[in-house]
């Protein structure tokens, strides 16, 4: 797929499009192999009650109505409806979502799921839109953070991110290193593979080294108030439940963003 400049004929939308075609079958792949890791279906009893404290301290009271965006296998957004959320899941792979919902079943939990990418959410209005690791995989974060706003237009903003950007010569050692151990230690990697070098370089927030250029992309879509905090107990719980030395060599620095509308 050719993405250096504009095809003729076509214009960004189109670019956009086949993006997030990529990104959909990648994801709908992933969906057989994602709930293997405990991070991303939040299976370790510690990390998870990590998470239920920072969705407490940052989104409006329960019953809000919250909008999960990338909810993928509702790992947050059942976390959210356990705590008395009405919550409805967004995401870009059908797949991702259909495991969203045989685990809301399982567990009793209302859960309204919607097929879509994050710059096209359903109407709202919603009380509070959450993302939990989507902006950096999002063509256009700038897109969704507007729209995210205009169906929230009182509500509040809670962007849930790490920093993945590990390009120093000491982050590619430990991540030579963790490669290394994992095989070692018979633990499976995350993912049932890779994003390709032209997909990564589509994605901006990806390549982000600090926090800023998410606190600049939310004040560019309209979002007041922003706050920050370090997600320090997310990272040791992380930490904490892979066995040693993986937890240290693979962990990032974990972030909540905070804003209003």
């Amino acid at each position: 797929m050719r993405r250096e400049g504009l095809t003729p004929g076509r214009g960004r939308l189109a670019v956009v499009a086949d993006l997030h075609d990529e990104l959909r079958t990648f994801w709908n792949e992933d969906a057989h192999t994602y709930d293997r890791s405990p991070s991303h279906a939040l299976t370790d009893p510690v990390e998870a009650a990590a998470w239920r404290a920072i969705l407490l301290r940052h989104l409006p009271p329960p019953p809000a109505t919250v909008l999960d965006a990338g909810a993928g296998t509702g790992a947050m957004s059942l976390l959210a409806a356990e705590l008395g959320y009405r919550v409805t899941a967004l995401d870009l792979s059908p797949g991702m979502l259909a495991r969203a919902k045989e685990k809301a079943v399982a567990r009793g939990l209302e859960l309204e799921t919607v097929v879509g990418p994050a710059g096209e959410p359903p109407a709202g209005p919603f009380d509070a839109v959450m993302e939990r690791h989507l902006l950096w995989t999002t063509p256009d974060p700038g897109a969704a953070l507007r729209a995210w706003r205009e169906v929230a237009p009182s509500g509040r903003l809670v962007v849930l991110e790490g920093i993945w950007a590990r390009t120093s010569l000491a982050w590619r050692a430990r991540d030579a290193a963790a490669r290394t151990v994992r095989p070692l230690l018979g633990v499976r990697h995350d993912h049932h593979g890779s994003y390709g070098e032209e997909l990564k370089a589509s994605l901006p927030l990806m390549h982000a080294e600090s926090a800023v250029p998410w606190i600049e992309a939310v004040q560019a879509a309209g979002w007041r108030n922003l706050r920050i905090e370090r997600l320090r107990d997310v990272e040791w719980a992380r930490r904490m439940a892979q066995p040693w030395p993986l937890g240290w060599l693979e962990g990032s620095p974990h972030f909540a963003i905070a804003a209003d509308a």
